[in-house]
């Protein structure tokens, strides 16, 4: 067991830093819980007592619940403290000047997974713009990077395709703590931000060397070998191959019926990957969803089991599934039609990838790194002005891809 502190814990050390906060809201979610899992809403109110006046939740709900995008949850009430729990997954999207009537201050504790299309960033950014207009502070409780504050992965997305899924220009793999990641969107927006600050978190480690359950933040996020897969393997929520949606191994499941054999898919894969498949291992499978995409239906692909965590570097990874992918489909390869995460005219690949010009750069002969990691090296300057937990960011891929 390490000695590290999440923001959560750290309060609870020293209780005094809430004093001047006033009336409070909370936006959490089942997975916001410390190290002997208590839930955040629990410590937050003992602390609190009745200047915690209202709860928020984000997208699949306070609870965690729903299991897809675009499945909105309703507002309720809180069976223990009877205060009212406000979906920012609704009709709204960020708090609304009545949600935050009876609130000064609005402390978010969300456990983020590293990768820029989790819309809880844009959630974020939706309370830092809603603080900023409605003269409110808000204060994040930070949480660790689970893919670890080193390795950034995928190109910054362009400013004509921001989205739900990309409300800032940021990398796929952005290698910011919650805290982080708020002030960094903070320096467009300026309002009134307090960070609550890891203790003890070293950017070099990811989730697994802190020996803390992972707690899913989302149903198909169930186990932290998903997470370490995901900022790769969501961009395939924008073709008609399955990500792992309906099975038991979400985002470690991909493959279509239209692979005829999962073993010559998976050598492809290795040979556009130029081999390097370090910390991963790909095994030839066949799968069979019980929802969502190719319901019922036998699948054939791989799995992507994590060896080494620490190794892992899933965007590159999903870029070489991906044109294997179109390669063995052929005419039954297809692009996700709109619409996605609340936009219904963009095809959804473009948003997820932050570029309208994406597909040349998969269907040409030869791909080069330059395109993928389009704007990271600036990123990481201007990250640099606001992290928390000196260190130098690594850019991924180092080499050509294909």
């Amino acid at each position: 067991m390490t000695n590290l502190r999440i923001g959560l814990e750290v309060l609870e050390d020293n209780t005094a830093i809430s004093d001047n906060w006033g009336r409070c809201g909370l936006l959490s979610n089942q997975a916001s819980v410390d190290r002997h899992f208590r839930p955040s809403w629990q410590i937050v109110s003992n602390i609190l007592g009745k200047r915690l006046t209202a709860l928020f939740g984000p997208q699949h709900g306070f609870f965690s619940t729903l299991q897809d995008n675009m499945i909105e949850t309703t507002h309720d009430t809180h069976e223990h403290t009877g205060l009212p729990i406000y979906s920012l997954y609704s009709e709204v999207r960020e708090p609304t000047e009545e949600m935050l009537a009876n609130v000064d201050t609005l402390i978010i504790d969300l456990q983020i997974t590293g990768c820029r299309v989790y819309t809880w960033k844009a959630t974020i950014m939706g309370c830092l713009k809603a603080a900023k207009k409605f003269a409110k502070k808000i204060v994040i409780l930070d949480r660790t990077n689970p893919v670890g504050g080193i390795a950034l992965e995928g190109r910054v997305l362009d400013p004509d395709a921001t989205s739900f899924v990309g409300p800032s220009p940021i990398p796929m793999r952005h290698g910011l703590s919650a805290g982080e990641a708020a002030l960094f969107f903070n320096q467009d927006v300026q309002a009134e931000l307090e960070v609550v600050p890891l203790s003890n978190w070293d950017p070099t480690k990811v989730w697994n060397h802190y020996c803390r359950h992972w707690v899913m933040t989302s149903p198909n996020l169930p186990t932290i070998d998903s997470v370490h897969a995901y900022p790769g393997m969501v961009i395939f929520e924008g073709t008609n191959l399955s990500e792992g949606r309906g099975t038991t191994l979400p985002f470690q499941l991909i493959g279509a019926p239209y692979i005829n054999s999962s073993e010559k898919f998976v050598n492809r894969v290795r040979e556009l990957n130029n081999g390097d498949y370090t910390g991963i291992y790909l095994r030839p499978v066949q799968f069979q969803p019980i929802f969502h995409k190719w319901n019922g239906q036998t699948c054939k692909g791989l799995q992507i089991h994590i060896l080494d965590p620490n190794k892992t570097l899933s965007f590159s990874l999903a870029l070489a599934i991906l044109r294997a992918a179109i390669e063995f489909g052929e005419d039954k390869f297809e692009w996700k039609k709109p619409p996605y995460e609340y936009d219904y005219e963009t095809l959804p690949m473009k948003l997820i990838f932050g570029s309208h010009s994406f597909e040349r750069h998969l269907t040409n002969d030869i791909l080069h790194k330059a395109f993928w990691r389009e704007g990271v090296a600036a990123y990481a300057e201007k990250a640099q002005n606001i992290v928390l937990y000196p260190r130098q960011f690594k850019v991924y891929p180092e080499s050509e891809i294909f």
